[in-house]
């Protein structure tokens, strides 16, 4: 068993397929979310909701049927030109692999979103993976990363849950179409 666990951790990242999901993939993300720390859980209906009405805007990263990364998005209803990434996440099994840039290009690159100029996404201050992940990727793009709060704890989250910031990436004009 040990043997095959350090096969799998040793291929190369371009062997992970990455792909639109489909609905029944909601019950594969659910899990997958809740391995991934300290992203919050949503249900499983709005994971299957997510596969379901919104996967041209959703990203499943799978080797051998297995889910490894998962980036849940949409194109804001007002601002058709921005899409807002809810989630990522990659499995412990595949951090390293750069794979969370990988899925977030791969989004950019899909026709739902041909006329994105911004994306936007909010992080809590102390999830420093998720900063230095959007960091790196504005950076890589060739984009403008800015932040201010947004969702602030008292005035919106009943005090329960960190403030989150809205952080966006004001994207070049000319994007590489390549760039997944």
């Amino acid at each position: 068993m040990l043997k095959q666990n350090l096969a799998f951790l040793t291929r190369k990242s371009d062997q992970v397929l990455m792909r639109e999901p489909v609905k029944d993939d909601g019950a594969a993300v659910f899990d997958l979310v809740a391995a991934c720390p300290p992203l919050d859980q949503n249900s499983r209906y709005m994971n299957l909701v997510q596969c379901d009405h919104f996967a041209t805007t959703c990203v499943l990263a799978e080797r051998d049927g297995r889910a490894l990364g998962w980036v849940s998005g949409h194109i804001l209803p007002d601002a058709s030109d921005t899409v807002f990434v809810w989630q990522v996440a990659v499995h412990a099994d595949a951090r390293g692999l750069g794979l969370g840039k990988r899925m977030l290009k791969e989004l950019l690159n899909r026709p739902a979103c041909s006329n994105t100029r911004k994306l936007e996404t909010t992080i809590t201050r102390d999830n420093e993976a998720s900063w230095g992940l959007f960091q790196s990727f504005a950076r890589d793009m060739g984009g403008e990363l800015s932040d201010a709060p947004h969702y602030e704890r008292h005035a919106h989250l009943a005090g329960r849950h960190a403030t989150e910031h809205l952080v966006t990436i004001e994207l070049p004009r000319r994007r590489m179409r390549s760039a997944a």
